[in-house]
């Protein structure tokens, strides 16, 4: 593979990660999920490194982030440094850092999926990509951390 191409190649996975966050961060929920293969998964991690949601195919992802916004809620991304390796012209994978702010409103429910008010949280994403019609879509996230902060 050409060293053009590939730049160019990881150049589109952070535009498509930078859409991802902007996609979180606005509540486009389905336009977040649309992002993922249609069998697309996404696993965010506790600290300790043990599961704390996954979640299979889009509608899944959809409805199951989705459940976190609401009336009231902010919510904030940021993604920092990244490395992207492109294995092949049709497969990739890389590790974002990133940090996220979550606000719930005062009156809002707490439960064993969502056990926080507020959270500021730090850690990576871990991403497989694939691409496939001409267009790069995440097959994986895994969403490791490193330290979340919660609010009653």
């Amino acid at each position: 593979m050409e060293t053009i191409e590939r730049l160019s190649i990881i150049e589109e996975l952070r535009r498509l990660m930078a859409r991802y966050v902007r996609y979180a961060d606005h509540q486009r929920w389905d336009d977040l999920a649309n992002l993922f293969t249609p069998d697309g998964t996404f696993t965010p991690l506790k600290p300790a490194g043990t599961v704390w949601l996954r979640m299979n195919g889009r509608d899944e992802i959809a409805a199951t982030v989705g459940a976190v916004g609401g009336p009231g809620v902010t919510l904030v991304h940021h993604l920092f440094s990244d490395e992207i390796d492109v294995d092949s012209t049709t497969t990739a994978h890389g590790v974002f850092a990133m940090e996220d702010i979550v606000t719930r409103p005062e009156d809002a429910e707490v439960s064993e999926t969502i056990p926080f008010r507020g959270m500021h949280g730090f850690g990576h994403y871990h991403a497989r990509f694939v691409r496939a019609d001409d267009i790069w879509r995440i097959a994986e996230i895994k969403q490791t951390r490193i330290r979340l902060d919660f609010t009653d």
